[in-house]
C-alpha cells in the first residue's frame, strides 16, 4: 500500500492550485493524508481527484475546517495504526505530536506545522512530517511524502520544485 502525505499547503484562494509536482508524486497512491493548515476545502477536493483523503485541521485553519476535520485522527491502514495531528510549538514538534498518541500504541505519527521534513523511527514509531509543498520557509526545497506499508511502514520524503 502506498499513502501520499501532505501538510501546510496554506492555499487561501481557489484560484491557486496545488503544484503539478504534487500530482506527479502522488500518482498511484491508495490514500492521501493531509496534516493540517489546509485553509480551504478546494485543496482537499483537488487531492480527492487522486485518492480518498483523510485530513486534520491545523493552527491556521478556520473554525469551519476545525469543526469538519478535528485536530486528531487515528486510522488503521494495511494493518498499521497511524495517528494524525498537525502539531504545535517550535522546536521538537514531533514530541508534541507524540503526546497526542502516547496511549494509542501507534506504528506511525503523521504531523505537520514546522514545514520541516522529518522521517525517523524512534522507539518503533515512525515520526513523519512531509514538510510543505507550497511554503518551504527556511527549507531549501518544497516537499511531500509517501508512506509505504507492507510488513513494515516506511516513510519517503519527496522533494519537489
Amino acid at each position: 500500500m502506498k499513502i501520499g502525505v501532505i501538510s501546510d499547503t496554506h492555499i487561501k484562494s481557489p484560484d491557486k492550485l496545488l503544484p503539478n509536482e504534487v500530482f506527479k508524486a502522488f500518482e498511484g497512491v491508495d490514500l492521501i493524508l493531509h496534516a493540517g493548515d489546509i485553509l480551504i476545502d478546494e485543496v482537499l477536493m483537488q487531492l480527492e481527484t487522486i485518492a480518498t483523503v483523510y485530513a486534520v485541521s491545523g493552527n491556521n485553519d478556520s473554525y469551519e475546517i476545525y469543526k469538519k476535520y478535528g485536530t486528531r485522527k487515528l486510522i488503521t491502514v494495511g494493518g498499521k495504526k497511524i495517528g494524525m495531528t498537525h502539531g504545535v510549538s517550535r522546536g521538537k514538534t514531533y514530541m508534541n505530536a507524540y503526546g497526542e498518541f502516547i496511549d494509542d500504541d501507534v506504528d506511525c505519527i503523521v504531523y505537520g506545522h514546522s514545514h520541516i521534513p522529518h522521517n525517523e523511527v524512534i522507539n518503533n514509531i515512525l515520526f513523519f512530517n512531509p514538510g510543505s509543498a507550497t511554503q518551504r520557509r527556511f527549507q531549501p526545497r518544497h516537499s511531500v511524502g509517501i508512506l509505504h506499508i507492507d510488513q513494515k511502514i516506511v516513510g519517503e520524503i519527496i522533494y519537489i520544485d
